[in-house]
């Protein structure tokens, strides 16, 4: 089968060789590079006047330290004598939250942005909440305490659903501290506009503060919480600005000092100069110029292709991946989510014609619904799962209603007759062999040629041979393969380290695969988070990595860092990566 996610082989491109080894023990043995060794480089992970987070969206820039105002704490309750009156001022401060995220969305023009602020004026405008808010009224609260109260027991209800409720928490948090200020007749927590550049620091940041970020102003942003796929990390990425998570120390710096922040280490730098600053951002300006002069598909130095794609939620997001290959990730369950009523064939045939008429002689790869108990579908009726990121989710949900399946794989055969697009569909949460190939018959049964499935679960990489027996390719995506190999919630801020992508132990699930696809002669891609670290980016191809999806503003950066490297470049920065004892060596010993 070809290559769903590769552009076309020149004779003078380097075809997937099944004969060349796996990247295995013995070809990744420490002592055929005296440079490494089992325990990985030997230098002080430790920068001296240095804080040390994750880092999240690539790029060098500083200023003084400044931080998003805080919610006011709450007072000591005062006595309700007309909870009514009570009640509709509780409201009417929600009605003001709603209505000014409403004002943001609409002011705001990267679309992700616009989508998350949406999504959280909606939560805001939820009539289970409102109802609450005035039922703690009526149980004797004030209005601030009412809205304390009624978003804490939503909190808990996040909580315990977790996976994408769980993922929703930081939202519920920054509704709760916008109403409670303007119950207390304090402006809502928002970010500072000093008229100059600084970096601007937050315990976590809401999306509907980024609104007012002016990249003129805010150069970079360090958080004490969050992880790889949190908002502040998103959207930093499709920002474009330099950003660092999970540096808890941030918060004992003074506002004023001056800081330098690497987004593709993690590094903080404190106490700068800003001459030195200065000097740093113009030279990280000079390497993005020079990245975005490299053109033409991904590859490496010698030649070797290396599809770069991007990663899409519908039609209004391509503008974004313009300078994409092809779509190695369309998500689809946008079109499902928080509604009444499953959409039908037509309605989803005439979405994904959209897309696909918009890439004429490019390639698509696109997922089949990922949503289940974590991203819960009312028209589902699903009953409550003690544990939802390990219950019914992403292809399990075809065990209990197989007919979602098929018509979405009917509407997707025909979009794809419409347009004469090269599509290839993908499954999230496949586990095992069986489950790749009944999967792999449905799509052929639609008449769809390529079926692969993503990579996921630590069992699916162990397993990935036999998997791309029954299918045409695998997609890595590291998001959740990270969770799951860890056992560690990709929403905890405590836990963020063990899902850093730089972890050995997921590197080694991704070289499985890889010498799983190199073996069978059948490519593999990553979607996940990691494809857009132009650091990592090379460390995936010598793995075995054939393909990269990634937001638009990551493209430059990665397609630049692989021009500049060999192939056997690439294996040898692999194997640096695989045998450091942690994510910061490993960083440090390909940096």
């Amino acid at each position: 089968m070809p290559d769903p996610a590769a552009p076309p082989l020149s004779p003078a491109e380097p075809a997937i060789d099944p004969a060349a080894p796996p990247l295995a023990e013995p070809a990744i043995d420490p002592t055929i590079d005296p440079a490494i060794g089992p325990a990985g480089p030997v230098s002080d992970p430790a920068v001296p006047g240095s804080l040390r987070g994750i880092g999240v969206s690539p790029g060098l820039a500083g200023g003084p330290v400044l931080r998003v105002a805080e919610v006011p704490a709450l007072p000591e309750p005062t006595p309700v004598t007309e909870p009514a009156v009570e009640a509709d001022r509780a409201v009417a401060a929600l009605a003001e939250v709603v209505a000014e995220l409403t004002r943001r969305a609409d002011r705001a023009t990267e679309r992700t942005l616009v989508d998350v602020l949406r999504a959280q004026a909606m939560m805001a405008d939820d009539p289970v909440l409102r109802d609450t808010v005035r039922d703690q009224v009526g149980a004797g609260l004030d209005a601030p305490h009412a809205v304390d109260a009624a978003f804490a027991g939503h909190r808990t209800a996040f909580e315990a659903a977790g996976g994408y409720l769980a993922e929703r928490v930081a939202d519920l948090d920054d509704l709760r501290n916008r109403t409670v200020a303007v119950c207390l007749g304090r402006p809502m927590p928002g970010v500072p506009s000093p008229g100059h550049r600084y970096v601007l620091t937050a315990r976590d940041l809401a999306p509907a503060d980024t609104v007012d970020l002016d990249p003129e102003q805010v150069a970079a942003l360090v958080t004490e919480e969050g992880g790889p796929t949190s908002h502040t990390a998103i959207l930093a990425r499709a920002l474009g600005l330099p950003a660092v998570v999970a540096c808890p120390a941030v918060r004992e710096l003074s506002e004023g000092t001056v800081v330098l922040v690497d987004g593709g280490t993690g590094v903080v730098r404190v106490g700068v100069d800003p001459a030195e600053v200065t000097a740093a951002e113009t030279a990280d300006r000079a390497r993005l110029a020079e990245a975005v002069e490299v053109t033409g598909p991904g590859r490496t130095a010698d030649g070797r292709p290396v599809a770069l794609l991007g990663n899409i939620g519908s039609a209004r997001d391509l503008a974004a991946v313009a300078g994409a290959e092809g779509i190695g990730l369309f998500r689809t369950e946008l079109l499902f989510l928080d509604r009444s009523r499953e959409p039908g064939l037509a309605e989803q045939a005439e979405a994904y014609r959209r897309v696909f008429a918009e890439l004429p002689g490019r390639r698509v790869v696109i997922r089949t619904l990922d949503a289940g108990a974590d991203k819960p579908l009312s028209f589902l009726n699903q009953p409550d799962e003690p544990n939802p990121a390990l219950g019914v989710r992403g292809l399990r949900l075809a065990r209990q209603r197989p007919e979602l399946l098929r018509t979405q794989l009917a509407a997707i055969a025909e979009a794809a007759r419409r347009t004469g697009a090269e599509v290839s569909v993908m499954a999230p949460m496949v586990a095992t062999r069986a489950e790749a190939a009944e999967f792999a018959a449905a799509v052929y049964a639609a008449g769809l040629p390529r079926a692969g499935v993503m990579i996921e679960v630590p069992a699916a990489a162990l397993r990935a041979g036999q998997l791309l027996e029954e299918v045409d390719f695998l997609s890595i995506g590291t998001n959740d393969l990270s969770q799951y190999t860890f056992a560690a919630d990709r929403q905890s801020g405590v836990l963020a380290d063990l899902l850093d992508p730089w972890q050995p132990a997921l590197l080694r699930l991704i070289a499985e695969v890889g010498a799983a696809g190199r073996a069978a002669g059948k490519p593999v891609g990553v979607c996940g988070e990691a494809a857009a670290d132009p650091l990592l980016a090379p460390v995936l191809v010598g793995l075995g990595v054939t393909s990269l999806s990634m937001s638009g503003r990551a493209l430059p950066r990665v397609r630049a860092a692989l021009a500049q490297r060999s192939y056997p470049d690439c294996e040898r920065l692999a194997r640096l990566a695989l045998y450091a004892d942690d994510p910061v060596r490993a960083r440090e010993a390909v940096a």
